[in-house]
């Protein structure tokens, strides 16, 4: 256990909360401070790090780095569904529920400032609202989480026995200088746990408030301080489960039925729903999409506006990326670079944007069709309101929410088990760390969000907020990957080379051996 890693992160989290629970108004007032002044100075630098992350995966995806195979083995660890699912679910996480019915919508009745001069509620305004909420779950987010970072990890882990540690990202630069004690590599991985611990707890905490808000909604529940502590720990517990029993057993099975469980939420939406409306909404904003790619990911006339959304979703991807990247490291042993460029940065953003376009077009065709069916709810209620809203506007919608409801507890639980588990690999460097350690800080995780709640709905928007600050220097680190990734993969092209021409001549050598032997004979 690295002691130090451990004080330094927790130590933070637990100054948080004194903090939020002396003196609420301070903490939130200094949050917002640092919050404006990172998305100000910073924004910038975290749009480059998206965009420039993308690109530089896609080329050594796509090129021939990408036959490298990652992780010492000749097949993958685990079979393609499940590793899809387990990134998906992970990666998704609750934000993907509700933000798939808030987003959209929030855009659509104040059209971005990308597309001056729609009015908003009109029916020009669908396809810009889509494809908006695109660029904040889109190619970019999805990159950050799982390429980069996710192939230098790999070659320091599996290629040169470094620990699996956030601080093995600048394992090409310092060698084996950076795995040993140093005051960087404490830094690196203690910010890199506070970041991913802020943006686990945060959806724990709004999970207890959403889904309080929506079984009160659906079934009449009492929605107060207990209901919501009482979801808590009855997630928080089952996560702590679920990540004692390890990747192969409950995470893979969590994750497997949450990515079934999604579909069939796909499949009755289209049913039951606007289906023709969704897919012709769907091709229509994904080619918006596309074909003004460069220009909304760069996008910078409106920091305000960008604080709210596109800056505020990069920096908490950007905070997910050293852990996630960890993740993404321990599933994929026998994956090679194509595999995880294709599955993570294509795959999982095209699934992401029709997931979108399903529970949030379903919500804008109601608002248009009902005007204030929809709306009403989300300006009143916020994002838990609007998929409850949605849900009711289709038939069997009492079910539908529930079902809805079913899928965001269980995205949470999924995050949850997943990141307790990629915490306690920071701190032990071990791919397999005690269950003690993962049951610890899926506990501690709920602890907190539970304290924060009771403390006020603020201290948890404050902690959200924080995830922008706390990105800042994570943000310098994985810039590093810039040269780092290309680095590795040259270098493990050239041991691959070698071994090729090693078997090959071995090959040779047997068979003028078979042959000298036969002469002889």
């Amino acid at each position: 256990m690295d002691k130090p890693v451990l004080f330094v992160s927790g130590g933070a989290l637990l100054a948080f909360v004194i903090l939020a629970w002396i003196n609420q108004e301070l903490v939130t007032n200094l949050v917002n401070y640092l919050f404006d002044f990172s998305a100000k100075y910073f924004g910038s630098i975290y749009q480059v790090l998206m965009m420039g992350t993308f690109l530089i995966a896609l080329f050594l995806g796509f090129s021939k780095f990408g036959r490298i195979r990652l992780g010492k083995l000749d097949r993958p660890e685990i079979g393609y569904f499940k590793w899809i699912s387990m990134i998906i679910c992970t990666l998704l996480a609750a934000g993907g529920v509700f933000w798939a019915a808030a987003e959209p919508l929030s855009h659509f009745i104040t059209v971005p400032p990308h597309f001056s001069g729609i009015d908003a509620g009109s029916k020009e305004a669908v396809s810009p609202a889509l494809a908006s909420s695109f660029v904040d779950w889109g190619f970019l987010a999805w990159a950050i989480l799982g390429t980069l970072g996710t192939f230098v990890l790999m070659y320091a882990h599996y290629h040169r026995g470094a620990p699996l540690k956030p601080r093995a990202l600048l394992y090409p630069i310092f060698g084996e200088k950076i795995m040993q004690k140093s005051a960087l590599g404490t830094f690196v991985d203690a910010f890199s746990i506070v970041s991913v611990a802020a943006g686990t707890i945060g959806p724990i905490g709004f999970l207890g408030l959403q889904a309080s808000y929506g079984l009160s909604t659906l079934f009449g529940m009492p929605n107060n301080i207990y209901m919501q502590m009482l979801i808590i720990v009855v997630v928080v517990v089952a996560a702590g489960v679920s990540a004692a029993t390890g990747i192969h057993k409950g995470i893979q099975i969590l994750s497997s039925y949450n990515a079934i469980l999604a579909v069939i939420l796909m499949a009755a939406v289209l049913i039951l729903g606007p289906a023709l409306f969704i897919f012709d909404s769907y091709l229509e904003s994904f080619g918006l999409y596309i074909q003004n790619f460069f220009r909304l990911n760069t996008f910078r006339s409106d920091e305000a506006w960008l604080g709210s959304w596109t800056v505020f979703f990069f920096a908490w991807f950007i905070g997910y990326g050293p852990m996630m990247a960890m993740f993404v490291s321990r599933i994929s042993r026998g994956r090679t670079i194509r595999e995880i460029v294709t599955a993570v940065a294509v795959i999982a953003p095209i699934i992401t944007t029709f997931w979108f376009t399903v529970v949030g077009g379903a919500g804008i065709f109601g608002e248009i069709t009902h005007p204030g069916s929809i709306s009403e709810a989300l300006n009143s209620d916020g994002p838990p309101a609007a998929m409850i809203a949605i849900a009711d506007q289709l038939p069997f919608g009492t079910i539908l929410g529930f079902l809805f409801l079913l899928a965001t507890i269980v995205f949470v639980l999924t995050t949850t088990d997943s990141i307790s588990l990629t915490i306690s690999m920071a701190i032990t460097g071990n791919g397999d760390p005690s269950k003690t350690m993962r049951v610890f800080w899926a506990l501690i995780m709920g602890l907190v969000a539970t304290v924060l709640l009771t403390i006020g709905e603020d201290s948890i928007d404050s902690l959200q907020s924080f995830i922008v600050v706390t990105a800042v220097p994570v943000s310098l680190l994985m810039l590093t990957t810039f040269w780092t990734a290309p680095h590795v993969c040259r270098e493990l092209a050239k041991e691959q080379l070698d071994t090729e021409e090693a078997e090959s001549h071995a090959v040779d050598m047997e068979t003028e051996s078979h042959a000298v032997h036969e002469k002889a004979q």
